[in-house]
Formats: structure tokens, C-alpha cells, sequence
């Protein structure tokens, strides 16, 4: 589709990880967006014929959030097994009740949480569930993108399953990728780690896993093995292509240096790790040493909402308590890791931005709310006081899913609230 967004504030999004905003307009064509400036600079181009001129009103155009750790299909155990701490909540409530989905129920399990993506203004997640193949197919038939990678444990999938998942999902559609993962050192068999490292050798793929999310969990592994979970990882040979870690809370001084020497990436979870009562990631550090950092919400069981806004406060307001320093990691350092930050970490380097050639993954965010006025600092109202209230429209690949309210995702919602209950209920 050929649209043409004007009289816009557009946010552009540089390499040293700072904000500009631009007035002007923005053209899709297909997938990709084949112009970005001002009206003056426009009105010198010869336009297509568009099939829709969308007056933004003065809102603000943006690049769509990536939330880089979730598990979507977990919509199924929201408010289920709250209040309780991560080994508990795990193995009592989270395990026996994964045990009995079915791929049908994955898959509108999966749908219920795209819409919620959507709502959000995140336009890509980063997913780790088994059954992979539904909720591939629930991304491939509602528009939605998202980069998977495997819960590889030693209940679940296998690492010959992992490998062929990758192949499948790799070549389904411009919009489904996969990474090479597993779940936890903690619920995976040394063998298996070593098989999942000679995958990710095979492959040439990053690996990406939960990895010292708990203070107990780095304890035990280094009784299991006499290292933590990233020095494990490394010492398998796990990092030869990159990837990185999910929370990465209790990092020691060499997992620091590892983190740096690999170029991996840490994807903070800030939610999640409060109402588990996980501890607070080390942001500052992290990025005053130069490693890469990406948002998730993890997943609606333990967040239980997937709000990228609610996300990017917490990540700011905990790193400030944490250091007891109001002014380290400003609000444009946190709004690039949930967006560029994210997509780096995920492999898709065309969607890191608004700009010619990238791939039409926008938001726009309507400023003429109270939370959004006045108008100081836009950045800092998106982090600080921006809300889901101020999306009106999110498009994936050049296709708008969500606008005002409503969907375009294949299924009308009572649809897919009606299966979903269904299927949780059952379970």
C-alpha cells in the first residue's frame, strides 16, 4: 500500500543514541519507507499515487517499540499464579499448567497477546515458547513481526527440534525470524547445552537464554560447575556468534568483561523482575561500559501487561534508585534501548528507525493528550510520563494493524477473547 504521513513530527533516531525531531512527512510504499523529510523537500519529489494521504494533525510519527523478551502465549496464565517467588511460581503453577497446551490454544493464546502488542505501539517481539509453530502462525496470519528463539530444556523441545524450527520459521515470511536459545542453565542438562551450543555453531546463530535473573540461580550453578551462568555459556562456546541475556540482575565482575569482549547484549525486564522480587539490572553500569541494552516485558504471567511505556519509567526509576543518582541513564538513553536498542539485539537492523529504506514499522503517538503536554522535551514525556492511552496507530511491514481503537489482524476481537477463554478455561 502507498501511504503518505504529513504534517507530522517526525522522531529520528541517531547512532549516539540521541533523539532529533523533524517537521514534515513520512511515504510508505509497500513495505518500506521511501521518503522522510519536510514539506518543502517533499513537495520536489514526484509523489506515487497514494492510496491513502494520512493528515497525522501534528502528532508524532515513530518507530514502533521492540519488546525484546516475552513469552506471548503466557496471555493464558495472566493473574493465575501471582504473589509468588520465581522457583515457586515456576514449578508449582507455571510448568504443570504449560504441560497441557495444545498448539490450537497456543495459537489464540498468541493472538490475544499480539493485540496487546499492538496497543502498545510494539510493532516486533522477541519470543521463547515451545509449540513453536503456532505462534509462528498466528504472527504469519495477523501481520504481525517477531523473532523467536527456543525454550530448549529439559522438560521441553530438544535441540534436533531447535534446528528445525529455525529452518521453518527462517523461511516462512519476511516477518518471522529465529535465534538460536534455550531456557536457563538451571533447567537444562549440561549435554543439552553443549548440543545447543553445537546448533548455534552449525547454524551461525546468536544464543539467547534467562540467565541471572535470581541471585540463587548464579549460586547454584557455580556449585554445579564452579562458574555462573555466562562464564558457563562462554566456556561452551555459546557466544562465538553473539546473542545475549534475559534480566542479567546478578552479573559478577567477569560476566561483566564477557558481556563486553562478545558484544552481547543484556534485555532488561524491569516489571517482572519487581513482582518477582528478582532485584534491579545494573543499567548504569551496563551502559557506562559500552554494553548493549534492549527492553522486554517478559511475559503476561509474571507481568503481568505488556506495556513497553510502563517498561521504559521502570528502567529509568529503578537505575536512579539503584545508584541512588538522579541523573544517570536519561530518558533518550532509554527510549533508544525499546527501540533501536531492541532491534539490534533481535537481528533487525531495518526497523531500528524512520528513515529511507527501512522497513515500515511506525507508531503514532498522539501528543494533544494531557500526559503529553506541554511539549518541553517529547522524549521525555514519552519516558517518563507518555501511556498506551497516547497510541492511535501501529503499523508492521507498511500495513496498519491498529488504529482509534481498532484492529486489523484477521480475527475480530470478540473472536479471539471468546477462543481464548475457551482454551483457558480448559486448562
Amino acid at each position: 500500500m502507498k501511504i503518505r504521513f504529513y504534517n507530522a513530527k517526525i522522531l529520528q533516531t541517531h547512532e549516539n543514541h540521541t533523539f532529533s525531531v523533524l517537521d514534515g512527512e513520512l511515504w510508505v510504499e509497500g513495505q518500506k519507507i521511501t521518503f522522510v523529510g519536510t514539506a518543502n523537500e517533499a513537495a520536489g519529489r514526484k509523489p506515487p499515487c497514494w492510496e491513502r494521504e494520512f493528515d497525522v494533525q501534528g502528532n508524532l510519527l515513530m518507530p514502533g517499540f521492540k519488546d525484546a523478551h516475552t513469552h506471548t502465549p503466557m496471555t493464558f496464565l495472566r493473574s493465575f499464579a501471582d504473589d509468588l517467588p520465581l522457583k515457586e511460581w515456576l514449578h508449582q503453577k507455571v510448568f504443570p499448567k504449560e504441560a497441557l497446551l495444545t498448539k490450537e490454544a497456543e495459537y489464540w493464546f498468541s493472538l490475544l497477546g499480539i493485540m496487546e502488542y499492538l496497543t502498545s505501539g510494539i510493532t516486533s517481539g522477541f519470543d521463547m515458547y515451545f509449540l513453536t509453530k503456532a505462534v509462528t502462525k498466528a504472527v504469519a496470519d495477523s501481520g504481525f513481526r517477531m523473532v523467536q528463539t527456543s525454550g530448549v530444556n529439559d522438560f521441553a523441545s530438544s535441540p534436533e527440534e531447535m534446528e528445525e524450527e529455525y529452518w521453518y520459521v527462517n523461511e516462512l515470511c519476511d516477518r518471522t525470524s529465529y535465534l538460536v536459545g534455550f531456557h536457563a542453565e538451571y533447567t537444562t542438562s549440561l549435554e543439552k547445552m553443549r548440543s545447543v551450543a553445537a546448533v548455534a555453531e552449525k547454524l551461525k546463530s546468536p544464543v539467547w537464554f534467562h540467565n541471572a535473573e535470581t541471585k540463587q540461580e548464579v549460586e547454584d550453578c557455580k556449585k554445579r560447575y564452579g562458574m555462573t551462568p555466562t562464564q558457563l555459556a562462554e566456556e561452551l562456546q555459546m557466544f562465538n556468534h553473539g546473542g545475549g541475556g534475559y534480566h542479567c540482575i546478578w552479573l559478577e565482575e567477569d560476566d561483566f568483561e564477557i558481556f563486553k569482549q562478545r558484544g552481547l547484549t543484556v534485555v532488561t525486564n524491569p516489571a517482572s523482575n519487581l513482582k518477582l522480587a528478582s532485584g534491579i539490572c545494573p543499567v548504569k553500569r551496563l551502559v557506562d561500559e559500552g554494553i548493549s541494552v534492549a527492553v522486554g516485558t517478559d511475559g503476561p504471567a509474571s507481568n503481568n501487561c505488556l506495556d513497553m511505556f510502563r517498561e521504559m519509567f521502570l528502567v529509568a526509576a529503578l537505575a536512579k534508585v539503584r545508584e541512588m543518582d538522579a541523573k544517570c541513564v536519561a530518558a533518550e538513553e532509554v527510549l533508544y534501548m525499546a527501540t533501536a536498542g531492541g532491534a539490534q539485539a533481535m537481528g533487525l537492523f531495518d526497523c531500528d528507525g524512520l528513515a529511507e529504506g527501512k522497513c515500515a514499522d511506525i507508531i503514532i503517538i498522539d501528543l494533544e493528550q494531557p500526559n503529553m503536554q506541554p511539549q518541553h522535551n517529547i522524549v521525555k514525556n514519552l519516558v517518563y510520563s507518555g501511556s498506551k492511552q497516547n497510541v492511535k496507530m501501529t503499523m508492521v511491514d507498511g500495513r496498519i494493524l491498529y488504529e482509534d481503537g481498532k484492529f486489523d489482524i484477521g480475527f475480530a476481537p470478540e473472536e479471539i477473547y471468546r477462543r481464548a477463554a475457551e482454551f483457558a478455561g480448559k486448562l
